[in-house]
Protein backbone atom coordinates (compact mmCIF):
# COMPACT_ATOMS: atom_id res chain seq x y z
CA UNK A 1 0.00 0.00 0.00
CA UNK A 2 0.97 3.52 -0.94
CA UNK A 3 1.23 5.86 1.73
CA UNK A 4 -0.19 9.12 1.57
CA UNK A 5 2.19 12.16 2.37
CA UNK A 6 0.28 14.62 4.10
CA UNK A 7 1.17 17.99 3.56
CA UNK A 8 2.44 20.44 6.90
CA UNK A 9 0.39 23.34 7.70
CA UNK A 10 3.61 25.45 5.77
CA UNK A 11 1.27 24.18 2.53
CA UNK A 12 -2.16 25.39 3.87
CA UNK A 13 -3.98 28.74 1.76
CA UNK A 14 -2.74 31.76 2.80
CA UNK A 15 -4.53 35.40 2.07
CA UNK A 16 -2.32 37.68 0.18
CA UNK A 17 -3.15 41.44 1.49
CA UNK A 18 -0.76 43.52 -1.14
CA UNK A 19 -3.50 44.15 -3.76
CA UNK A 20 -6.16 44.78 -1.27
CA UNK A 21 -3.70 47.32 0.45
CA UNK A 22 -2.45 48.86 -3.09
CA UNK A 23 -6.50 49.38 -4.68
CA UNK A 24 -6.97 50.85 -0.71
CA UNK A 25 -4.37 53.46 -1.30
CA UNK A 26 -5.17 54.54 -4.75
CA UNK A 27 -8.79 54.75 -3.51
CA UNK A 28 -7.59 57.51 -1.00
CA UNK A 29 -5.30 59.35 -3.58
CA UNK A 30 -8.12 59.63 -5.42
CA UNK A 31 -10.27 60.95 -3.05
CA UNK A 32 -7.82 63.06 -1.55
CA UNK A 33 -6.99 64.74 -5.09
CA UNK A 34 -10.82 64.94 -5.67
CA UNK A 35 -11.84 66.81 -2.16
CA UNK A 36 -9.16 69.37 -3.44
CA UNK A 37 -10.65 70.39 -6.56
CA UNK A 38 -14.20 71.28 -5.13
CA UNK A 39 -15.23 74.20 -4.49
CA UNK A 40 -18.32 74.71 -2.53
CA UNK A 41 -20.35 77.76 -2.85
CA UNK A 42 -22.61 79.62 -0.25
CA UNK A 43 -23.75 82.52 1.44
CA UNK A 44 -22.34 84.81 3.97
CA UNK A 45 -25.03 85.94 6.20
CA UNK A 46 -23.09 86.40 9.47
CA UNK A 47 -23.74 90.56 8.65
CA UNK A 48 -21.08 93.15 9.85
CA UNK A 49 -21.93 95.41 12.62
CA UNK A 50 -19.39 97.75 11.57
CA UNK A 51 -21.75 100.67 10.22
CA UNK A 52 -18.65 103.05 9.99
CA UNK A 53 -18.39 102.57 6.07
CA UNK A 54 -18.24 105.61 3.61
CA UNK A 55 -21.86 105.86 1.86
CA UNK A 56 -21.86 104.98 -1.65
CA UNK A 57 -21.41 107.25 -4.46
CA UNK A 58 -24.60 108.75 -5.21
CA UNK A 59 -24.33 107.54 -9.03
CA UNK A 60 -24.04 104.10 -8.20
CA UNK A 61 -28.09 103.83 -6.46
CA UNK A 62 -28.23 100.29 -5.32
CA UNK A 63 -31.34 98.48 -6.47
CA UNK A 64 -33.17 97.61 -3.00
CA UNK A 65 -35.46 94.42 -2.56
CA UNK A 66 -37.26 93.95 0.81
CA UNK A 67 -38.61 90.07 1.80
CA UNK A 68 -40.67 91.47 4.77
CA UNK A 69 -41.18 88.10 7.55
CA UNK A 70 -44.27 87.15 5.55
CA UNK A 71 -42.33 86.38 2.17
CA UNK A 72 -44.03 89.40 0.33
CA UNK A 73 -40.94 90.55 -2.24
CA UNK A 74 -41.36 94.22 -2.57
CA UNK A 75 -39.04 96.58 -4.94
CA UNK A 76 -39.96 99.84 -5.00
CA UNK A 77 -42.52 99.98 -2.76
CA UNK A 78 -44.59 97.63 -4.71
CA UNK A 79 -45.32 93.89 -3.49
CA UNK A 80 -43.88 91.77 -6.74
CA UNK A 81 -44.22 88.04 -7.54
CA UNK A 82 -40.63 86.44 -6.50
CA UNK A 83 -40.23 85.28 -9.79
CA UNK A 84 -40.25 88.56 -11.93
CA UNK A 85 -37.34 89.77 -9.90
CA UNK A 86 -35.33 89.22 -12.52
CA UNK A 87 -37.22 91.26 -15.28
CA UNK A 88 -37.76 94.17 -12.89
CA UNK A 89 -34.04 94.01 -12.11
CA UNK A 90 -33.10 94.01 -16.10
CA UNK A 91 -35.54 96.94 -16.27
CA UNK A 92 -33.77 99.10 -13.56
CA UNK A 93 -30.34 98.29 -14.58
CA UNK A 94 -31.20 99.15 -18.26
CA UNK A 95 -31.62 103.02 -16.48
CA UNK A 96 -28.17 102.65 -14.22
CA UNK A 97 -25.91 99.56 -15.50
CA UNK A 98 -23.66 99.94 -12.47
CA UNK A 99 -26.38 99.35 -9.74
CA UNK A 100 -25.74 96.59 -7.67
CA UNK A 101 -28.46 94.62 -5.59
CA UNK A 102 -29.50 94.82 -2.32
CA UNK A 103 -31.83 91.96 -0.47
CA UNK A 104 -33.21 93.41 2.91
CA UNK A 105 -34.58 90.37 4.33
CA UNK A 106 -36.75 90.52 8.00
CA UNK A 107 -35.32 87.96 10.81
CA UNK A 108 -38.03 85.68 9.98
CA UNK A 109 -37.91 85.56 6.43
CA UNK A 110 -38.29 82.17 4.70
CA UNK A 111 -34.86 81.65 3.19
CA UNK A 112 -36.08 79.70 0.15
CA UNK A 113 -38.00 82.85 -0.59
CA UNK A 114 -34.94 84.44 -0.10
CA UNK A 115 -32.58 82.25 -2.32
CA UNK A 116 -35.23 82.20 -4.88
CA UNK A 117 -34.94 86.38 -5.01
CA UNK A 118 -31.00 86.35 -4.70
CA UNK A 119 -31.26 83.61 -7.99
CA UNK A 120 -32.95 85.40 -9.83
CA UNK A 121 -31.30 88.68 -9.62
CA UNK A 122 -27.86 86.75 -10.69
CA UNK A 123 -29.75 85.69 -13.85
CA UNK A 124 -30.43 89.24 -14.51
CA UNK A 125 -26.61 89.82 -14.62
CA UNK A 126 -25.63 91.26 -11.34
CA UNK A 127 -22.54 89.85 -10.42
CA UNK A 128 -22.56 90.92 -6.46
CA UNK A 129 -26.03 90.74 -4.50
CA UNK A 130 -25.94 92.32 -1.20
CA UNK A 131 -27.73 90.53 1.42
CA UNK A 132 -28.61 92.53 4.57
CA UNK A 133 -31.09 92.71 7.32
CA UNK A 134 -34.37 94.38 7.49
CA UNK A 135 -35.36 96.61 10.23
Amino acid sequence: MSKRVRKGDDDEAKIDMTPMLDVTFIMLIFFIVTASFTKETGLDLSGSKNNEQPPPNSKNVAIVIDITNDGVVMLEGRDIDPKSVEANVQRLRAENPEAGVVVRAGAGAQSQVMVTVIDQARKAGVGNVTVSERN
